[in-house]
């Protein structure tokens, strides 16, 4: 049984001799807990630390919030139970005195681009409602219900645009961008490539058009035919024959190598763009969609009945966009109860109407007997909006509109959109169980995430943070801190106590980054001098406003600046599109995510990015980009599959005597192919069982008992292992029994050394982090030779790493460098950037205050720089 430390509590959690005011854990042994025995104080802001995969989130949600949330559901219908989330029972002796628990968890899908500000922190429904009950309407207009006042549902939705404020178009410039090139060249650009795009060629060839002429020396009437045609005549092909060969086969009657159907451009683009179920097409198509605003209504996105009813002078879309300091001060006089003008937008006094029937249009209904109710409901709902936008002032969100697309923010202003809407909620006497809610925050929104958390604390609540930044922990009352290693490794509570004593802890990791002068590695090293600049001019998207930005090639680039201040814009989105345009690279394919946000799954073409590259690009031969996007959808999907480690490990299994006797080849040992696995699970290990009311549950095949493959298969053994042995081994033990497999050691080394160790080879992808997800395809990249000549790009790479395992990163993302590559990555860890050999701090401020180079440099020099708020926090890590 793991020791547990326990200290004097803070004065924020008093304790008693008979345990009360702690909540006790006794042997928790889930995942990797080793019959853990813990007490944890209520009432205060405790810290669960340890590096990646120690056991600290088995034990913070795994245990305390799964044991809180089973203990709730006992209490309502089965029925119901269906309806929630469940985290399963909890390996656990006992829990005491846990309150009710509330989980707040890193989300990491892709918001849908109709999901907004708005509605994420529901003050877009509040709003609705409002303009429902206390909006002024044109005389005679009959009341509206919240629906028909969102741009999302059939009532409320504009009926020309249908709700997406644009309409879409493709024209000749859009889908033609070079017109020197042959239709043979790839001059339709918005066609689909590989065989689909060579189909569409060769049936011009056979309905008589020149495909070798370049596009601008064809006939206008033969250009727009083959864009804007919704003809598709189906004729024959002749795969690979020119003209004249084309005329003289059907001269001669001779059969066609298929028939195929033709498909105009426009008619490609938009069926594409609306019907297709794959995102990475729609993806594909939109930069040949060209927008312009809805004739209609103007871009607002709503039916005209909506925008003609008043609040405060406005239409709700034009509240909508202001930014949410402006909206707050537009709402305060209602929510006092005075009802403000509504025609203070256009200057003129409100008019009371006798008679609706003779009004005007722009005179407004009020009369004697609605004008208090009116108010009253103003007043109520103004209010609660006003609240809600408090709330997110104070977590620095105040220049962000209700409007505004979530997959436009940023992932720092994400989390806090998140948890300004549970602090909201006012919840009284629970214990909030949150997931590194610093993860994408700038140290100086750090501090107003501290506040926030202290406000929740305030209010009586409890909180239990699972958390890996350094100032996190230091405004902690209480810290447990995991390990001391990784997975069979850790599992261990080292401490329990007041941050302070966390420092007589030799066995801690944490130790040394709290308490630096216990020997902290230095972050710093000798900055490496670029072989030459990839310079990117006049960029201009999102708050990006015509910057001239410049990356050393060869070099470890850092791009800081506060959340929201257009880092991401610039380099996961401006430098990554103008790259892939010149080199002519797809977009990687993005995951397929579900529409867990905002009221619809239709999605607007984002803008494309405007700017070039004026020099360097002749040094990059390909891009990578490394983010935290799945790294599979499905449980088959795995490190061991996705790494390409498993095929070496499927050919030496095919290579043994066994396997050779019974003529099994590496297909056989593939979880995926029906000779080698069980037919009861399809591969799976597991099988769902339906218990009516309550919620299914995955209990091991009963055929296979979790192995995934056939009883045949499974009698093949390398080394005394089995296959289904292998996917249980954990990269560690791996590179142990494998220290002779040269193909096989070297991916399971770099996994290793970037801190992935205590994976199992077959983890699904669905139990993977953000972070883990970004790291297997970091390591995935180490392993492959390298031409020297790649541009990486990495988002926020050090998400979910303690300190320690900040250091193993780097040190790999040096291999990369010192390869000859460049590697350009957004960041906000301080150690990160005290690493780097050039620095770009973005700001001063966010949003519109933001979108400007505010310094550029090596980090010491950057730490100098007055006006940049990374100067501080940056100069504390190169002390």
């Amino acid at each position: 049984m793991a020791s547990t430390h326990r200290q004097a509590p803070s004065s924020a959690a008093p304790q008693a001799e008979d345990g009360a005011g702690f909540v006790q854990v006794r042997g928790a042994r889930e995942h990797n807990l080793k019959n853990v025995d813990v007490d944890i104080p209520r009432n205060a802001f405790v810290v669960f630390t340890g590096i990646s995969g120690s056991g600290k989130s088995s034990l913070a949600f795994g245990t305390l919030f799964a044991e809180a949330q089973r203990r709730y559901l006992d209490s309502i219908a089965p029925y119901a139970r269906r309806l929630v989330d469940q985290v399963g029972i909890p390996q656990v002796d006992a829990v005491d005195g846990m309150p009710p628990a509330v989980a707040l968890q890193q989300q990491r899908g892709t918001p849908m681009a109709r999901s907004s500000v708005g509605s994420v922190s529901t003050v877009s429904n509040l709003l609705r409602l409002l303009f429902s009950r206390a909006g002024h309407y044109p005389a005679g207009q009959a009341m509206l219900f919240a629906e028909d006042f969102s741009p999302n549902t059939a009532q409320g939705a504009c009926p020309q645009c249908h709700g997406l404020g644009r309409v879409y178009d493709v024209t000749e410039r859009s889908a033609v961008p070079d017109d020197s090139l042959s239709i043979r060249q790839r001059a339709v650009a918005a066609w689909p490539g590989a065989w689909q795009g060579q189909n569409l060629r060769d049936i011009l060839t056979t309905l008589g058009h020149d495909v070798d002429r370049p596009w601008r020396e064809l006939p206008q009437r033969t250009r727009d035919w083959i864009l804007f045609t919704d003809e598709q005549p189906t004729v024959p092909v002749y795969a690979g024959f020119d003209r004249a060969e084309v005329r003289a086969a059907l001269k001669a009657k001779m059969a066609p190598s298929y028939m195929g159907t033709f498909t105009g451009v426009r008619r490609h683009v938009l069926h594409t763009f609306a019907n297709s179920p794959s995102a990475a097409m729609r993806k594909r198509v939109a930069p040949y969609m060209v927008g312009t605003a809805c004739s209609l209504c103007g871009g607002r996105r709503l039916k005209p009945a909506a925008l003609a009813v008043r609040f405060a002078g406005h239409d709700i879309a034009a509240l909508g966009a202001m930014p949410m300091a402006e909206l707050a001060q537009c709402l305060a006089p209602a929510a006092q109860g005075r009802a403000p003008a509504p025609s203070a937008a256009r200057g003129a006094r409100p008019r009371t109407v006798a008679n609706p029937r003779h009004a005007g249009a722009d005179d407004v209904l009020r009369t004697p007997e609605d004008s208090q109710e009116k108010t009253l409901a103003a007043q109520r709902l103004a209010g609660e909006i006003l609240a809600r936008l408090q709330t997110m002032q104070s977590l620095g969100l105040g220049y962000l509109s209700l409007d505004r697309a979530t997959p436009s923010l940023s992932a720092g202003e994400l989390q806090r959109l998140r948890l300004a809407t549970q602090i909201g909620s006012k919840l009284f006497g629970v214990v909030y169980v949150l997931d590194e809610p610093s993860a994408g925050l700038h140290p100086a929104d750090g501090e107003a995430l501290h506040q926030a958390l202290a406000r929740l604390k305030a209010a009586g609540n409890t909180l239990f943070v699972v958390e890996h930044d350094v100032a996190t922990m230091r405004a902690a009352d209480w810290l447990v801190d995991v390990g001391p290693a990784a997975g069979s490794h850790g599992g261990e509570v080292l401490y329990s106590g007041p941050p302070a004593g966390l420092a007589a802890v030799a066995r801690s990791q944490t130790r040394p980054y709290l308490f630096p002068d216990t020997g902290a590695p230095a972050a710093r090293r000798t900055v490496r001098q670029p072989r030459a600049w990839l310079r990117l001019q006049q960029v201009r998207h999102h708050n990006l406003d015509g910057v001239d930005a410049d990356f050393p090639i060869g070099c470890l680039s850092v791009v800081t600046g506060v959340s929201g201040s257009g880092k991401s814009s610039l380099v996961s989105q401006a430098l990554l599109e103008l790259v892939r345009r010149q080199l002519h690279a797809p977009a990687e394919p993005e995951e397929e995510q579900p529409a867990t946000e905002g009221d619809d799954a239709a999605q607007a073409p984002m803008p494309p990015v405007q700017g070039r590259i004026s020099e360097g690009l002749e040094h990059i031969a390909r891009v990578v980009q490394v983010d935290q996007r799945p790294i599979g959808r499905t449980p088959r999907s795995n490190l061991a599959t996705y790494t390409g480690l498993f095929d070496a490990v499927r050919k030496l299994f095919a290579a043994t005597p066994e396997a050779r006797r019974r003529r099994f080849d590496a297909g056989r040992f593939s979880f995926n192919v029906a000779k080698g696995r069980c037919a009861t699970c399809t591969g799976e290990g597991f099988v769902s069982v339906e218990l009516l009311f309550l919620p299914s549950v995955y209990a091991p095949c009963p055929a296979c008992h979790g192995k995934r493959y056939n009883e045949a298969t499974l009698k093949v053994a390398w080394q005394g292992m089995t296959i289904a042995d292998v996917l249980d081994l954990t990269v560690e033990a791996a590179c142990a029994r494998f220290a002779a497999e040269p193909a096989v050691l070297r991916p399971l080394e770099v996994l290793r050394d970037i801190g992935l160790g205590y994976l199992r080879l077959g983890q699904p992808a669905t139990e993977l982090s953000g972070g883990e997800a970004q790291r297997i395809k970091l390591a995935t990249e180490l392993h492959r030779p390298q031409n020297g000549r790649t541009l990486y790009v990495l988002d926020e790479p050090t998400t979910g790493l303690h300190p320690a395992d900040v250091d193993r990163l780097l040190a790999q993302i040096g291999r990369l460098v010192a390869a000859g590559n460049t590697v350009v990555a957004v960041e906000h860890d301080m150690r990160v950037a005290a690493a780097a050999d050039w620095l770009i701090d973005i700001g001063p401020g966010a949003g519109p205050k933001g979108g400007r180079i505010v310094a550029a440099g090596p980090p010491d020099d950057v730490a100098r720089q007055r006006g940049s708020a990374t100067a501080p926090y940056l100069a504390q890590a190169l002390r």
